[in-house]
């Protein structure tokens, strides 16, 4: 006899619910079998990251920001605790003991990137895009320069272009095609081929932060050969993916380490080549920057490597929660991260591209590869109605978080990838800024041009599971023959 009571039921659908998952599991490890070898990563995940169960949530937004491991907190509040730190601009034994700990930073960054002390530096910035403005306002553009980038950037790096216009340099964007959002290689080479008489500057993220697409590094010794300065955006590569800087030779690689280990935010750096950083020329100076500064005298003499190039009091309390969190990713295998990460981002990606509605039409549309050559654990993706009505990503955002789903949306900063996947022309988006509505430009792109103008992003990390994937596409299940509001 069929019971009717509410938590008899409820208790029946868990169960059946649990099997389904355990059988798609089971499926899933026959189909991808490297995931074995990640087991320990289910161990770290229920030591370090027990919130995440204890909550049932899925975090799925890894390419915003890292998840802090439990041991990297107790680590750094008993150095905290233990110690008596002051403003490391002194000689006093507080000062002394905190610059101790700052330079074992620096070590550890060259270290865990196998870049040589004597080829490189790190310069301590407030993130990635500081990193990246840093670079910007002191590269030596003029009217003879070239500023080379790629529509998959960064808007820190599309940034940079407003320090080369200043300056007169000329600026080059080398589109992505769809619908992979990869670059030409072919339109890449030629204008590497084209370098102007004076300082030249490139700049391509390793991965993108918008479609996981994985641009080739062979283009860093390909530039260089050419008479270009390479500027590596690594900040989404490095959470999951290994940079050995003994075998590429980026001249700048800006980071942001809450991104690769969640803790501690507000603190990034900038990797640079010793023989890049003597062609910048900062616009300005401040105290921790110079040698010598007079008023009466009217001149400084700037502070010699990266000293000069870390305004004021850099964050000192908190570097050493650097070294930590490298030494944590470390012992975790940053391998180890990248073979679970592909593989379950290969499975969702498969899975993804099957869901359909009645009518055969597709649930969502990716953005980017469908497959995992030379991509990374970000998932870009709207939801589609089955007459082909796209869901407000908005709406979806909402909807996700009363699943406890964790994920992004809107356009991720990189307005490149996105006017590509969007289908959004230069039309377009002219039509739209001369709208004296900024505020309104998104609703402008819906209403006048009836396309989308941002997507949902999912990406994955190394607290992520089978689980937490599985109940994602669970989750994109609702939406199969779910008719989209009217805006």
């Amino acid at each position: 006899m069929i019971s009717n009571d509410p938590a008899v039921m409820a208790k029946i659908g868990e169960q059946n619910d649990s099997a389904r998952r355990d059988q798609a599991f089971e499926q899933f490890k026959r189909s991808h079998p490297e995931y074995e070898a990640t087991r320990g990563l289910d161990a770290l995940r229920a030591k370090e990251f027990s919130r995440l169960d204890e909550t049932g949530h899925v975090y799925l937004d890894y390419t915003g920001g890292g998840l802090y491991s439990n041991s990297q907190l107790d680590q750094h509040l008993h150095i905290l605790k233990h110690g008596i730190f002051g403003n490391p601009h002194s000689n006093n034994p507080s000062s002394l003991a905190i610059t101790r700990l700052d330079q074992q930073a620096r070590v550890s960054v060259l270290e865990y990137f196998n870049a040589s002390p004597k080829e490189y530096v790190v310069i301590f910035t407030q993130n990635a895009s500081g990193a990246l403005k840093l670079v910007g306002e002191s590269y030596p553009f003029d009217s003879q320069s070239r500023y080379l980038l790629t529509f998959d950037n960064h808007n820190a790096a599309n940034g940079i272009r407003e320090f080369a216009r200043a300056k007169g340099a000329s600026i080059t964007y080398v589109p992505v095609d769809a619908p992979d959002l990869r670059i030409n290689a072919g339109d890449l080479q030629r204008h590497l081929e084209r370098p102007a008489k004076s300082h030249n500057l490139f700049v391509f993220p390793a991965q993108s932060n918008f479609s996981g697409v994985q641009h080739p590094l062979e283009w860093i010794k390909r530039a260089q050969s050419l008479g270009w300065d390479v500027l590596l955006d690594a900040a989404a590569f490095v959470p999951t993916n290994r940079l050995d800087l003994s075998d590429r030779h980026p001249d700048f690689v800006p980071l942001s380490f809450y991104k690769m280990f969640g803790y501690p935010t507000g603190v990034g750096c900038l990797i640079a080549k010793k023989s890049a950083l003597k062609k910048l020329h900062r616009p300005w100076f401040s105290g921790g920057t110079i040698k010598v500064v007079s008023v009466q005298g009217d001149s400084y003499y700037l502070a010699d490597g990266e000293t000069g190039f870390e305004d004021g009091t850099i964050n000192y309390l908190n570097l050493p929660a650097i070294e930590i969190g490298l030494k944590f990713l470390s012992d975790a295998g940053i391998d180890q991260v990248h073979d679970r990460v592909i593989s379950l981002t290969g499975w969702l990606l498969e899975n993804l591209s099957s869901l359909s509605h009645k009518n055969g039409s597709p649930v969502v549309e990716i953005y980017g590869p469908h497959d995992i050559k030379m991509r990374g654990g970000t998932i870009a993706m709207n939801f589609h109605d089955p007459k082909g009505k796209v869901f407000n990503f908005h709406a979806i955002e909402e909807s996700a978080g009363k699943f406890n789903i964790s994920l992004r949306t809107g356009c991720f900063c990189n307005p490149g990838a996105g006017e590509i996947a969007f289908g959004l022309t230069k039309s377009d988006m002219s039509d739209c800024f001369e709208n004296e509505e900024r505020a309104s430009f998104e609703q402008c792109i819906i209403a006048s041009k009836g396309k989308t103008a941002g997507a949902v992003r999912v990406s994955l990390g190394i607290a992520t599971n089978f689980s937490d994937v599985y109940r994602f596409l669970d989750y994109c299940r609702t939406f199969t023959d779910k008719t989209a509001p009217s805006r």
